[in-house]
């Protein structure tokens, strides 16, 4: 059934589903009618030759500039044509659907003042798989993503380019394959096509749709690895974290003991200290937090989804216009760059987890590195190198974007959000985080395979899935082979839906 888009209501979720999955979509009765009624107020206020930034002037620094009739219905064009001015490869697909899906619910809220066939046709090529090309770089985050969204634009003048059904065509060529009208700019459309920050906020959505499964996932390995230590799991007790009152660790809490239920472990048999290291027993409060941080990051992108992001915009209601700035991307952006540094923090807790397992002097009995045969062979020592450089990286990245504004436009747009710088870096620090993690759910199933009692229910789960795809480290191998192969793993959640059909869901 298709995704009704109304401007109220899109969630993160159904982004994914419209942007990954190729769900469908349709615009509300009501919204379209929204949307004409404000299309008859602007071509009012334009017979009227009332001024409207955007409409009848210039844009930017050339604001103050007054169209003449003629001037206004060409200017729509050259507006796209100036800021189609991206740089890089191409964007993921999934990231441009999402924009254009984001643009719709736009649109849908009926104050963006576009004719509605500019809007019905973006619903056109979401549903038969046109999708523009657009270069990644260019979009300072304020007025929106205009270089990107330009690039999207240019198909409604049945130009620029697209993919369709796999190839890479020239964007009429694709309106035309796909019986797609081209239905061209008329004065606002350009504008209204272009003016909001679509493109960070879908793929911000695409990232922490994958960040929240990423982060069940870094429970169970450290459920994995607590069990490989012999920890003592009186800190994983979901009193304890009630006490304190962040939701976020009560709920990581519930999830590693949720994954270790069943173990020789709980019955109290097995001596353990009295208190672990840090690494260990603050695992639910670290991961807590940054599920904290993705909860206030996705309240933040889910208002952004279902905002009116344009300058101006239009009540036709009151036949009022109001110049701002809703277009500015801070307030994604900055929430972005905490979702940086959380799944970063999360990495670093992985890799001293990684370190007691394969550290002799802390790891409780396990051999050397992981190996029977230490000296000849030296097991996993490699791959804490790999997890620390990935890391290291990392760490860079999550230097915020959000402050590193540089004034544009002779000053008159003189603070940006730079929030695609945000959106790019996250996803090289998701990318590094599936590797992280992955080295050390490979590194705790192979500490289990030296131990002699019966893991938890979850845990038992994670270490078959992992069987499956790489096996004991009897005798050294190269290792990057079992490093990429762990990376893909993490990436597609086989693990958590391993996991969560023994155990249930770990949210």
């Amino acid at each position: 059934m298709a995704i009704i888009l109304n401007g109220s209501q899109l969630t993160v979720e159904q982004l994914t589903s419209i942007a990954r999955n190729n769900e469908k979509v349709e615009l509300h009765p009501e919204s379209l009618a929204k949307i004409k009624q404000c299309r008859a107020m602007i071509e009012e206020k334009i017979k009227a030759r009332e001024i409207m930034y955007g409409t009848n002037t210039g844009i930017g620094e050339f604001s103050e500039v007054v169209l003449t009739d003629e001037q206004v219905k060409d200017f729509q064009k050259y507006l796209i044509y100036n800021h189609a001015a991206g740089i890089g490869d191409p964007a993921p697909i999934e990231h441009v659907r999402g924009a254009m899906a984001g643009r719709i619910n736009v649109h849908a809220k009926g104050r963006s003042g576009c004719r509605p066939e500019i809007t019905l046709t973006y619903v056109d090529m979401l549903n038969k798989g046109v999708t523009p090309v657009v270069c990644q770089k260019g979009s300072v985050g304020a007025c929106g993503d205009l270089a990107p969204m330009s690039q999207i634009a240019l198909l409604l003048m049945g130009e620029g380019e697209a993919f369709y059904r796999g190839e890479r065509l020239p964007g009429r060529t694709a309106m035309e394959r796909a019986g797609i009208p081209i239905p061209g700019l008329q004065a606002r459309d350009g504008l209204a096509a272009i003016n909001g920050s679509n493109m960070i906020t879908a793929i911000s959505a695409l990232q922490l749709y994958d960040i929240n499964r990423w982060l069940k996932e870094t429970e169970i390995a450290c459920a994995m690895s607590l069990e490989a230590l012999i920890a003592n799991l009186k800190p994983y007790d979901v009193r304890l974290h009630r006490e304190r009152g962040f939701p976020g660790a009560i709920r990581s809490a519930q999830a590693i003991m949720k994954c270790i239920q069943g173990s020789d472990l709980v019955s109290g048999k097995i001596k353990t200290k009295v208190q672990d290291a840090y690494s260990m027993r603050s695992s639910p409060q670290v991961i807590g937090a940054a599920h904290d941080a993705v909860a206030h990051a996705r309240r933040q992108v889910e208002i952004e989804l279902n905002a009116v992001a344009d300058n101006p915009i239009f009540l036709a209601e009151h036949k009022l216009t109001l110049t701002g700035a809703n277009f500015q991307g801070s307030p994604v952006s900055l929430p972005m760059d905490m979702i940086g540094a959380a799944v970063t923090m999360v990495c670093v807790l992985s890799e001293r987890r990684l370190n007691r397992l394969t550290n002799p002097a802390l790891s409780v009995g396990l051999p050397a590195f992981l190996t029977k045969g230490a000296g000849m062979f030296s097991g996993m020592m490699l791959s804490q190198y790999t997890a620390d450089t990935l890391i290291v990286e990392q760490r860079i990245l999550s230097a915020p974007a959000s402050i590193q504004s540089i004034p544009a436009a002779a000053d008159q747009e003189d603070f940006v959000s730079m929030g695609m710088n945000t959106a790019l870096k996250n996803g090289q620090i998701l990318d590094n985080a599936y590797g992280v993690l992955g080295i050390e759910f490979m590194a705790a199933a192979q500490a289990l395979d030296f131990r002699e009692f019966t893991p938890g229910r979850g845990v038992q789960a994670a270490r078959g899935v992992i069987r499956r795809h790489v096996p004991h480290l009897d005798v050294d191998r190269p290792l990057y082979v079992d490093h990429n192969i762990m990376k893909a793993l993490v990436r597609s959640g086989e693990i958590l839906e391993a996991v969560e059909s023994a155990v249930g869901a770990l949210d």
